[in-house]
Order: structure tokens, then sequence, then C-alpha cells
């Protein structure tokens, strides 16, 4: 995919009020609207991209424990995270069926 270098204009319809706390803000942080806008978007796309690589990641593991079997139990975990520090730290379990 090629990169995009040169920016494009995107209309967006906010309401009055979002348009004033949106402007409020950025008197606030002394920035412009189109500052605050442009960052509020850029954190939004960022933590929904990690949202959605987590969502796969989960689906990809249930289905890999639906087609192996493996797993670890809660209780073979706690110990194992209970030991963690201590003179008698456990070695990580073993995924088992």
């Amino acid at each position: 995919m090629p990169t995009r270098t040169a920016a494009g204009t995107v209309s967006v319809k906010l309401d009055g009020a979002m348009r004033d706390r949106i402007r409020s803000l950025a008197d606030a942080q002394r920035r412009t609207t189109h500052w605050v806008m442009r960052e509020a978007i850029a954190q939004y796309v960022e933590r929904e991209e990690k949202r959605e690589a987590f969502r796969q990641t989960t689906v990809a593991a249930w289905q890999e424990y639906q087609d192996t079997g493996l797993h670890v139990t809660g209780e073979e975990m706690d110990a194992w995270l209970e030991s963690w520090g201590t003179d008698d730290e456990l070695p990580a379990p073993v995924c088992h069926r």
C-alpha cells in the first residue's frame, strides 16, 4: 500500500455544543481547533486499531483452543503467578488437554 504524504480535507458535521467544547479545549491548551480534532482522531484510530488487533488475537486463540484443546487452568496460572519473586518460583505451566 503506498504511503500518503499529502494531507486531504475531510468534512465532519458537528453540532454547536460539540464545536463549542472543542473550541474551549483548544483555547485552554493554546492549540487550534484543527489540532485538537486531528489529535482526537489520531488517538481514536490508534486505540481502535489496538483493540481490533487484540480482538483478532483473542479469536485466533479461541480457535486454536477449539482445534487442539490445549489449555492451562486458572489454578495452574494462579500458582505460577503467586510464585513469582519467591525463592520457590515455579516454571511456567505447560499447556495440556
